[in-house]
Protein backbone atom coordinates (compact mmCIF):
# COMPACT_ATOMS: atom_id res chain seq x y z
CA UNK A 1 0.00 0.00 0.00
CA UNK A 2 1.44 3.37 -1.03
CA UNK A 3 1.57 5.69 1.96
CA UNK A 4 -0.20 9.04 1.87
CA UNK A 5 1.84 11.79 3.53
CA UNK A 6 0.13 14.06 6.06
CA UNK A 7 0.93 17.07 8.21
CA UNK A 8 -0.74 18.27 11.42
CA UNK A 9 -1.12 21.93 12.41
CA UNK A 10 -1.56 22.18 16.18
CA UNK A 11 0.08 20.19 18.97
CA UNK A 12 -2.58 20.34 21.68
CA UNK A 13 -5.13 17.70 22.69
CA UNK A 14 -6.72 17.38 19.26
CA UNK A 15 -3.40 17.44 17.39
CA UNK A 16 -2.23 14.54 19.53
CA UNK A 17 -5.56 12.70 19.02
CA UNK A 18 -5.19 13.06 15.24
CA UNK A 19 -1.62 11.79 15.33
CA UNK A 20 -2.59 8.73 17.34
CA UNK A 21 -5.55 7.92 15.09
CA UNK A 22 -3.48 8.28 11.92
CA UNK A 23 -0.87 5.85 13.19
CA UNK A 24 -3.61 3.33 13.90
CA UNK A 25 -5.23 3.29 10.44
CA UNK A 26 -2.10 2.41 8.46
CA UNK A 27 -1.06 3.63 5.05
CA UNK A 28 -0.40 7.16 6.32
CA UNK A 29 2.93 8.78 7.11
CA UNK A 30 2.89 11.89 9.31
CA UNK A 31 5.66 13.97 7.76
CA UNK A 32 5.55 16.94 10.11
CA UNK A 33 3.76 18.97 12.77
CA UNK A 34 3.46 22.74 13.10
CA UNK A 35 3.02 24.57 16.41
CA UNK A 36 4.15 27.80 18.07
CA UNK A 37 4.43 25.91 21.37
CA UNK A 38 7.96 24.51 21.30
CA UNK A 39 7.45 22.22 24.30
CA UNK A 40 4.34 20.45 23.00
CA UNK A 41 5.78 20.38 19.47
CA UNK A 42 8.84 18.54 20.74
CA UNK A 43 6.68 16.14 22.75
CA UNK A 44 4.32 15.16 19.92
CA UNK A 45 7.05 14.73 17.29
CA UNK A 46 9.17 12.68 19.67
CA UNK A 47 6.28 10.50 20.85
CA UNK A 48 5.07 9.66 17.34
CA UNK A 49 8.49 9.64 15.66
CA UNK A 50 7.67 12.56 13.35
CA UNK A 51 10.66 14.02 11.53
CA UNK A 52 9.75 17.60 10.65
CA UNK A 53 8.88 20.46 13.00
CA UNK A 54 7.52 23.83 11.91
CA UNK A 55 6.92 26.92 14.04
CA UNK A 56 4.94 28.52 11.21
CA UNK A 57 1.90 26.72 9.81
CA UNK A 58 2.46 28.30 6.39
CA UNK A 59 5.75 26.43 6.12
CA UNK A 60 3.98 23.11 6.63
CA UNK A 61 1.43 23.90 3.91
CA UNK A 62 4.23 24.82 1.49
CA UNK A 63 6.03 21.51 2.06
CA UNK A 64 5.63 19.55 -1.18
CA UNK A 65 5.99 16.25 0.67
CA UNK A 66 2.66 16.81 2.44
CA UNK A 67 -0.55 15.90 0.60
CA UNK A 68 -3.12 16.05 3.43
CA UNK A 69 -3.30 18.69 6.18
CA UNK A 70 -5.02 18.23 9.55
CA UNK A 71 -6.09 21.57 11.05
CA UNK A 72 -6.16 21.16 14.85
CA UNK A 73 -5.80 24.80 15.87
CA UNK A 74 -8.03 27.11 17.99
CA UNK A 75 -11.24 28.27 16.30
CA UNK A 76 -10.10 31.72 15.15
CA UNK A 77 -7.38 30.17 12.97
CA UNK A 78 -9.60 27.65 11.19
CA UNK A 79 -10.70 29.94 8.35
CA UNK A 80 -7.27 31.31 7.40
CA UNK A 81 -5.58 27.91 7.53
CA UNK A 82 -8.38 26.01 5.76
CA UNK A 83 -8.42 28.64 3.02
CA UNK A 84 -4.65 28.45 2.55
CA UNK A 85 -4.71 24.65 2.36
CA UNK A 86 -7.48 24.65 -0.26
CA UNK A 87 -5.65 27.25 -2.36
CA UNK A 88 -2.51 25.12 -2.13
CA UNK A 89 -4.45 22.23 -3.68
CA UNK A 90 -3.98 19.92 -0.69
CA UNK A 91 -6.62 17.75 0.95
CA UNK A 92 -7.86 19.09 4.29
CA UNK A 93 -9.34 17.64 7.49
CA UNK A 94 -10.43 20.37 9.89
CA UNK A 95 -11.54 20.46 13.48
CA UNK A 96 -14.90 22.06 14.18
CA UNK A 97 -16.24 24.66 14.00
CA UNK A 98 -15.24 24.96 10.37
CA UNK A 99 -14.94 28.75 10.84
CA UNK A 100 -16.31 31.20 13.42
CA UNK A 101 -19.19 32.31 11.17
CA UNK A 102 -21.06 31.30 8.02
CA UNK A 103 -19.69 34.19 5.93
CA UNK A 104 -16.23 32.68 6.30
CA UNK A 105 -17.40 29.12 5.70
CA UNK A 106 -19.30 30.25 2.58
CA UNK A 107 -15.98 31.55 1.23
CA UNK A 108 -14.48 28.12 1.77
CA UNK A 109 -17.40 26.50 -0.05
CA UNK A 110 -16.83 28.87 -2.99
CA UNK A 111 -13.12 28.02 -3.05
CA UNK A 112 -13.89 24.30 -3.12
CA UNK A 113 -15.77 24.80 -6.39
CA UNK A 114 -12.51 26.04 -7.94
CA UNK A 115 -10.02 23.86 -6.08
CA UNK A 116 -11.31 20.30 -6.12
CA UNK A 117 -9.72 18.85 -2.98
CA UNK A 118 -11.02 16.27 -0.51
CA UNK A 119 -12.38 18.03 2.56
CA UNK A 120 -13.62 16.67 5.88
CA UNK A 121 -14.62 17.99 9.29
CA UNK A 122 -14.10 16.02 12.49
CA UNK A 123 -17.64 15.20 13.61
CA UNK A 124 -16.16 11.99 14.96
CA UNK A 125 -19.11 10.83 17.10
CA UNK A 126 -20.85 9.56 13.96
CA UNK A 127 -18.30 6.76 13.77
CA UNK A 128 -19.05 4.70 16.86
CA UNK A 129 -20.24 1.25 15.72
CA UNK A 130 -23.62 1.55 17.46
CA UNK A 131 -24.27 4.95 15.85
CA UNK A 132 -23.68 3.48 12.42
CA UNK A 133 -26.03 0.65 13.42
CA UNK A 134 -28.80 3.09 14.41
CA UNK A 135 -28.34 5.11 11.23
CA UNK A 136 -28.83 2.01 9.10
CA UNK A 137 -31.74 0.75 11.24
CA UNK A 138 -33.54 4.04 10.68
CA UNK A 139 -32.88 3.97 6.94
CA UNK A 140 -34.39 0.46 6.85
CA UNK A 141 -37.53 1.76 8.60
CA UNK A 142 -36.97 -0.26 11.76
CA UNK A 143 -37.61 2.72 14.06
CA UNK A 144 -40.86 3.47 12.28
CA UNK A 145 -42.16 7.03 12.09
CA UNK A 146 -40.06 9.28 14.30
CA UNK A 147 -42.25 11.02 16.85
CA UNK A 148 -39.78 13.08 18.86
CA UNK A 149 -36.05 13.63 19.47
CA UNK A 150 -34.48 14.84 22.71
CA UNK A 151 -31.23 14.84 24.65
CA UNK A 152 -28.37 16.84 26.06
CA UNK A 153 -24.63 17.42 26.11
CA UNK A 154 -23.39 18.27 29.61
CA UNK A 155 -19.91 19.06 30.95
CA UNK A 156 -18.45 20.61 34.11
CA UNK A 157 -15.00 21.82 33.03
CA UNK A 158 -16.11 25.48 33.27
CA UNK A 159 -18.15 24.99 36.45
CA UNK A 160 -16.29 27.53 38.60
CA UNK A 161 -15.85 31.21 37.78
CA UNK A 162 -12.13 30.57 38.29
CA UNK A 163 -12.03 28.01 35.46
CA UNK A 164 -10.50 29.65 32.43
CA UNK A 165 -9.70 28.68 28.85
CA UNK A 166 -9.26 30.40 25.47
CA UNK A 167 -12.73 29.20 24.48
CA UNK A 168 -14.16 31.87 26.81
CA UNK A 169 -12.76 34.64 24.61
CA UNK A 170 -14.94 35.55 21.62
CA UNK A 171 -11.90 36.80 19.68
CA UNK A 172 -10.49 33.25 19.74
CA UNK A 173 -13.59 31.07 19.95
CA UNK A 174 -16.40 32.97 18.24
CA UNK A 175 -19.75 34.39 19.35
CA UNK A 176 -21.05 31.04 20.63
CA UNK A 177 -19.34 28.64 23.03
CA UNK A 178 -21.44 25.81 24.50
CA UNK A 179 -23.64 25.47 21.39
CA UNK A 180 -20.75 25.80 18.92
CA UNK A 181 -18.37 23.60 20.91
CA UNK A 182 -20.59 20.70 22.01
CA UNK A 183 -24.06 21.48 20.69
CA UNK A 184 -22.72 21.24 17.16
CA UNK A 185 -21.83 17.59 17.79
CA UNK A 186 -25.36 16.92 19.08
CA UNK A 187 -26.98 18.58 16.06
CA UNK A 188 -24.71 16.74 13.63
CA UNK A 189 -25.53 13.41 15.25
CA UNK A 190 -29.29 13.86 14.96
CA UNK A 191 -29.10 15.09 11.38
CA UNK A 192 -26.83 12.17 10.48
CA UNK A 193 -29.11 9.51 11.97
CA UNK A 194 -32.41 10.95 10.74
CA UNK A 195 -31.09 12.11 7.36
CA UNK A 196 -32.90 15.42 7.92
CA UNK A 197 -31.52 18.92 8.47
CA UNK A 198 -32.52 21.21 11.33
CA UNK A 199 -34.49 24.01 9.65
CA UNK A 200 -35.92 26.04 12.55
CA UNK A 201 -34.87 26.78 16.14
CA UNK A 202 -36.14 28.48 19.29
CA UNK A 203 -33.45 28.94 21.92
CA UNK A 204 -32.76 30.25 25.39
CA UNK A 205 -29.06 30.72 26.17
CA UNK A 206 -27.66 31.81 29.54
CA UNK A 207 -24.31 32.96 30.87
CA UNK A 208 -23.99 31.84 34.50
CA UNK A 209 -20.59 33.42 35.19
CA UNK A 210 -20.76 36.85 33.59
CA UNK A 211 -17.24 37.52 34.84
CA UNK A 212 -14.39 35.08 35.37
CA UNK A 213 -10.93 35.19 36.90
CA UNK A 214 -8.30 35.00 34.17
CA UNK A 215 -4.87 33.84 35.37
CA UNK A 216 -1.67 35.05 33.80
CA UNK A 217 -0.51 31.43 33.45
CA UNK A 218 -1.76 29.69 30.30
CA UNK A 219 -4.81 27.38 30.73
CA UNK A 220 -4.67 27.59 34.54
CA UNK A 221 -7.62 26.86 36.80
CA UNK A 222 -8.04 27.39 40.51
CA UNK A 223 -10.64 24.69 41.28
CA UNK A 224 -13.21 26.98 42.85
CA UNK A 225 -10.99 28.87 45.28
CA UNK A 226 -12.09 32.41 46.10
CA UNK A 227 -9.77 34.79 44.26
CA UNK A 228 -9.49 38.52 43.91
CA UNK A 229 -7.95 40.46 41.04
CA UNK A 230 -4.20 40.94 41.38
CA UNK A 231 -1.19 41.43 39.14
CA UNK A 232 -1.41 37.72 38.20
CA UNK A 233 -5.21 37.46 38.04
CA UNK A 234 -7.64 39.71 36.17
CA UNK A 235 -11.42 39.77 36.27
CA UNK A 236 -12.82 39.65 32.73
CA UNK A 237 -16.31 39.82 31.26
CA UNK A 238 -17.71 36.78 29.48
CA UNK A 239 -20.19 37.13 26.60
CA UNK A 240 -20.65 33.54 25.44
CA UNK A 241 -23.18 31.07 26.85
CA UNK A 242 -22.45 28.63 29.66
CA UNK A 243 -25.66 26.70 29.02
CA UNK A 244 -28.85 26.74 27.01
CA UNK A 245 -31.88 24.89 25.68
CA UNK A 246 -32.87 24.69 22.02
CA UNK A 247 -36.21 23.62 20.56
CA UNK A 248 -35.86 22.60 16.92
CA UNK A 249 -37.70 21.32 13.87
CA UNK A 250 -36.25 18.99 11.25
CA UNK A 251 -37.07 19.42 7.56
CA UNK A 252 -39.45 16.43 7.66
CA UNK A 253 -41.52 18.13 10.38
CA UNK A 254 -40.06 16.18 13.32
CA UNK A 255 -39.69 18.23 16.50
CA UNK A 256 -37.19 17.95 19.31
CA UNK A 257 -35.21 19.64 22.07
CA UNK A 258 -31.67 19.53 23.45
CA UNK A 259 -29.79 21.12 26.33
CA UNK A 260 -26.12 22.05 26.48
CA UNK A 261 -24.15 23.00 29.56
CA UNK A 262 -20.52 23.41 30.55
CA UNK A 263 -21.41 24.14 34.18
CA UNK A 264 -23.11 20.86 35.24
CA UNK A 265 -21.19 19.44 38.21
CA UNK A 266 -20.11 15.83 37.81
CA UNK A 267 -20.85 15.68 34.10
CA UNK A 268 -17.61 15.21 32.18
CA UNK A 269 -18.72 14.49 28.62
CA UNK A 270 -22.34 13.45 28.98
CA UNK A 271 -23.55 13.38 25.37
CA UNK A 272 -26.93 11.62 25.22
CA UNK A 273 -29.81 11.48 22.78
CA UNK A 274 -33.08 9.58 22.47
CA UNK A 275 -35.14 9.05 19.34
CA UNK A 276 -38.75 8.03 19.89
CA UNK A 277 -40.17 6.08 16.94
CA UNK A 278 -43.52 4.44 16.27
CA UNK A 279 -41.95 0.94 16.38
CA UNK A 280 -39.42 1.49 19.15
CA UNK A 281 -37.28 4.11 20.84
CA UNK A 282 -33.49 4.13 21.03
CA UNK A 283 -31.13 5.97 23.37
CA UNK A 284 -27.33 6.28 23.44
CA UNK A 285 -24.90 7.82 25.91
CA UNK A 286 -21.36 8.69 24.78
CA UNK A 287 -19.94 7.83 28.21
CA UNK A 288 -21.30 4.28 27.74
CA UNK A 289 -20.75 4.00 23.99
CA UNK A 290 -20.91 0.21 23.76
CA UNK A 291 -24.53 0.02 24.92
CA UNK A 292 -27.67 0.98 23.00
CA UNK A 293 -30.95 1.20 24.92
CA UNK A 294 -33.98 0.01 22.95
CA UNK A 295 -37.42 0.83 24.35
CA UNK A 296 -40.76 -0.88 23.65
CA UNK A 297 -44.35 -0.39 24.79
CA UNK A 298 -45.53 -3.99 24.39
CA UNK A 299 -42.56 -5.94 25.75
CA UNK A 300 -39.47 -5.65 27.89
CA UNK A 301 -36.83 -3.13 26.92
CA UNK A 302 -33.46 -4.29 25.59
CA UNK A 303 -29.79 -3.34 25.83
CA UNK A 304 -27.79 -4.05 22.68
CA UNK A 305 -24.11 -4.53 23.49
CA UNK A 306 -21.66 -3.65 20.74
CA UNK A 307 -20.85 -6.92 19.02
CA UNK A 308 -20.09 -7.18 15.29
CA UNK A 309 -22.18 -10.35 15.04
CA UNK A 310 -25.26 -8.45 16.31
CA UNK A 311 -24.87 -5.29 14.21
CA UNK A 312 -26.35 -4.76 10.76
CA UNK A 313 -24.00 -5.45 7.85
CA UNK A 314 -22.96 -1.85 7.12
CA UNK A 315 -22.16 -1.09 10.74
CA UNK A 316 -19.89 -4.14 11.20
CA UNK A 317 -17.07 -2.40 9.32
CA UNK A 318 -16.85 0.13 12.17
CA UNK A 319 -16.52 -2.48 14.93
CA UNK A 320 -12.93 -3.71 14.93
CA UNK A 321 -13.01 -5.93 18.00
CA UNK A 322 -15.29 -8.86 18.96
CA UNK A 323 -18.17 -8.63 21.43
CA UNK A 324 -17.12 -7.90 25.00
CA UNK A 325 -14.15 -5.82 23.83
CA UNK A 326 -15.13 -2.13 24.30
CA UNK A 327 -14.39 0.53 21.72
CA UNK A 328 -14.36 4.19 22.68
CA UNK A 329 -13.57 7.80 21.86
CA UNK A 330 -10.24 7.24 20.00
CA UNK A 331 -11.99 4.85 17.60
CA UNK A 332 -14.31 7.58 16.26
CA UNK A 333 -11.65 9.72 14.56
CA UNK A 334 -9.81 6.56 13.53
CA UNK A 335 -12.89 5.35 11.60
CA UNK A 336 -13.49 8.81 10.14
CA UNK A 337 -9.87 9.21 8.98
CA UNK A 338 -9.88 5.69 7.56
CA UNK A 339 -12.84 6.64 5.34
CA UNK A 340 -11.22 9.91 4.25
CA UNK A 341 -7.88 8.36 3.33
CA UNK A 342 -9.60 5.46 1.56
CA UNK A 343 -11.53 8.04 -0.50
CA UNK A 344 -8.25 9.79 -1.38
CA UNK A 345 -6.42 6.53 -2.14
CA UNK A 346 -9.15 5.47 -4.58
CA UNK A 347 -8.88 8.78 -6.41
CA UNK A 348 -12.54 9.67 -5.93
CA UNK A 349 -13.89 13.10 -6.87
CA UNK A 350 -15.21 15.12 -3.87
CA UNK A 351 -17.44 17.16 -6.17
CA UNK A 352 -19.06 14.14 -7.82
CA UNK A 353 -18.70 11.08 -5.59
CA UNK A 354 -20.70 10.52 -2.43
CA UNK A 355 -18.60 10.62 0.73
CA UNK A 356 -18.95 8.41 3.81
CA UNK A 357 -17.62 11.15 6.10
CA UNK A 358 -18.74 14.69 7.07
CA UNK A 359 -17.48 17.41 4.72
CA UNK A 360 -17.08 21.18 4.84
CA UNK A 361 -20.69 21.42 3.64
CA UNK A 362 -21.76 19.87 6.96
CA UNK A 363 -19.57 22.33 8.86
CA UNK A 364 -20.98 25.24 6.87
CA UNK A 365 -24.54 24.23 7.69
CA UNK A 366 -23.66 23.83 11.38
CA UNK A 367 -22.48 27.45 11.35
CA UNK A 368 -25.89 28.48 10.03
CA UNK A 369 -27.61 26.53 12.81
CA UNK A 370 -25.42 28.19 15.46
CA UNK A 371 -26.18 31.66 14.09
CA UNK A 372 -29.91 30.93 14.08
CA UNK A 373 -29.67 29.75 17.70
CA UNK A 374 -27.88 32.97 18.72
CA UNK A 375 -30.43 35.10 16.89
CA UNK A 376 -33.37 33.26 18.45
CA UNK A 377 -32.00 33.64 21.96
CA UNK A 378 -31.96 37.42 21.47
CA UNK A 379 -35.29 37.78 19.64
CA UNK A 380 -37.13 35.15 21.73
CA UNK A 381 -38.73 33.91 18.51
CA UNK A 382 -38.51 30.91 16.19
CA UNK A 383 -35.75 31.50 13.62
CA UNK A 384 -35.31 29.66 10.33
CA UNK A 385 -31.90 28.28 9.45
CA UNK A 386 -30.86 30.04 6.26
Amino acid sequence: MKKIKAGIIGSGFMGTAHAEALQRIGGVEIVGVSSNDDKSLKEITSKYDIEKKYNEWKDLIEDNDIHVVHNCTPNHLHFEINKAVIKAGKHIISEKPLTVNSKQSQQLMNLLKINNVVNAINFNYRFYPLIQHVKNENEAGKLGEIYYVHGHYLQDWLYYNTDYNWRLETELSGESRAVADIGSHWCDMIQFITGQKIVKVFSNLITIHKTRMKPAAKSATFKGKELKPSKNISEVSVRTEDAGTVLFELEGGIHGVFTVSQVSAGRKNNFRFEIDGSKKAIAWDQENPNELWIGYREKANEILIKDPSLLNAKARAYAHYPGGHPEGYPDGPKNLFNNVYDFIRKGKDPQKDKTDFPTFADGHYENKIIEAVLKSSISKEWVKVK
